[in-house]
């Protein structure tokens, strides 16, 4: 069984940074694409960047492009998300999400995903 385990979320003040982290079960995440999804209270959920298993960032545009940074360290089977200038429209639960998918690097929607982390918590006060 894979499992995800996110990390790293809390209470900050607008302008502050947080840096996510999505530590896996998986043997060799170097083999995965991972994402990370968030949902706001009362929305959608929503993609907000995507580690591919080749090495590759791909960050969505209006949500996270030019404040948030995903990496990977592959020998800790762990992606991080960091986060900077926080706003609190970034208040959400935050998730990673693993992909086997090794076809496709745009794995922009939830069912791309094979496994799921718990979430962990953001909010972001003004």
């Amino acid at each position: 069984q894979v499992q995800l385990v996110e990390s790293g979320g809390g209470l900050v003040e607008a302008g502050d940074s947080l840096n996510l982290s999505c530590t896996t079960s998986i043997g060799t995440v170097s083999g995965y694409t991972v994402g990370w999804f968030r949902r706001p209270p009362g929305k959608e959920r929503e993609i907000v960047a995507i580690s591919t298993w080749r090495g590759g960032k791909i960050y969505f545009q209006g949500v996270a492009r030019g404040r948030f940074t995903v990496s990977r360290d592959n020998t800790k089977n762990t992606i991080y998300l960091q986060m900077d200038n926080l706003r609190p429209d970034d208040t959400a639960v935050y998730y990673c999400a693993a992909s086997e998918n090794t076809q496709n690097d745009y794995l922009a929607t939830a069912h791309d995903y094979d496994h799921w982390g718990q979430g962990t918590q953001v909010t972001v006060s003004s």
